[in-house]
């Protein structure tokens, strides 16, 4: 006897009716705020270059009082470490939705959040090694934590990464309609600030940018998209 309740391949793939969880989108909009307050923390980390400009001792000094904020800014540059590549994968799917058969925008664009995820965690990467000793400043090296204010100032802001899959998600939606337009056309423009910032020698600037693409984006995804 044949039997009549074997499913199709596309049954089996997709029931009808069922929903993709937006939670990889949530995950992005929590990535771009943490990041929005990475980016913060890091410029209250700063030191005051007026006052301690060439003097490694003074800017060790200037640094031990805000160990407080380097503690914040190594926790919310670890917690966006931690969810950007679950929003990369999860925009790589969302692509490879609608994207021609092949297509290389999905991967582009998880690969642009893996490098961005990458520099967070490089840039945080002293944190421990840092913070900490400036309890005691006598016990650091000054010209290496004069260094180690120069990393969180400097290695976190790179964004180009981001820039990177902005492009990529402009080019699929407006294009391809793999995404909304309006998502479309703020990936572009966004995405070709962050990559033109980010190649040139005012690189830091992306830092600014790539954060409020991701916040705005994934809030697209997360209550405008109805795919």
């Amino acid at each position: 006897m044949t039997s009549t309740t074997a499913e199709s391949p596309a049954a089996t793939t997709r029931r009808p009716g069922s929903a993709t969880s937006r939670a990889w989108a949530w995950t992005g909009v929590a990535a771009g705020v943490l990041a929005i307050g990475a980016i913060q923390a890091s410029l209250a980390a700063g030191v005051d270059w007026e006052k301690t400009a060439g003097d490694p001792v003074a800017m060790i000094e200037d640094a031990a009082t805000k160990q407080s904020t380097f503690l914040v800014f190594h926790v919310l540059a670890a917690l966006t470490v931690v969810l950007l590549p679950i929003f990369g994968a999860g925009l790589r799917r969302r692509l490879d939705q609608q994207a021609p058969a092949g297509s290389l925008h999905g991967g582009i664009a998880a690969a642009g959040l893996l490098l961005t995820a990458a520099a967070m965690l490089l840039g945080s990467g002293l944190d421990t090694q840092f913070t900490f000793a400036f309890q005691d400043t006598s016990m650091v090296v000054p010209e290496s934590a004069a260094f180690y204010t120069d990393w969180v100032a400097t290695i976190p802001w790179l964004w180009l990464g981001a820039g990177l899959s902005a492009l990529a998600l402009g080019v699929a939606s407006l294009r391809h309609a793999a995404a909304p337009r309006w998502i479309g056309w703020v990936s572009v423009v966004l995405g070709a600030l962050t990559v033109l910032t980010g190649i040139s020698p005012l690189q830091y600037l992306a830092g600014f940018v790539g954060p409020v693409w991701l916040v705005v984006v994934a809030l697209g995804f997360a209550l405008g998209d109805r795919r």
